[in-house]
């Protein structure tokens, strides 16, 4: 285990920025998309997936729909790795 992110697949990389003062920058939906993210994104990385998301959907609401479709692939990925192909986010993707 790696500090408090558990065990995981997914990458994880040192950054040398001030991740509040990203956050703070965000948009208020982005941020309250964020606070009640399951996985530990970086504002970074968020405000990129919604701004992709944003110029092919042209709506921000449908973008942060995306923003969670993203995130329950990637956790799903994850389950498949660390727990193996029974467990029931494992079994979400399967048909994607």
């Amino acid at each position: 285990m790696r500090g408090n992110r558990g065990m995981t697949s997914l990458k994880l990389k040192q950054r040398n920025e001030d991740p509040m003062r990203e956050f703070d920058r965000l948009p208020p939906e982005l941020r309250s998309w964020l606070a009640s993210a399951v996985l530990p994104w970086r504002p970074r990385s968020v405000r990129h997936a919604f701004d992709k998301a944003l110029a092919r959907t042209r709506d921000k609401t449908s973008a942060i729909k995306e923003l969670d479709r993203l995130q329950e692939q990637l956790i799903a990925r994850d389950a498949r790795k660390v727990w193996g192909q029974d467990h029931p986010h494992a079994l979400q993707d399967a048909g994607r």
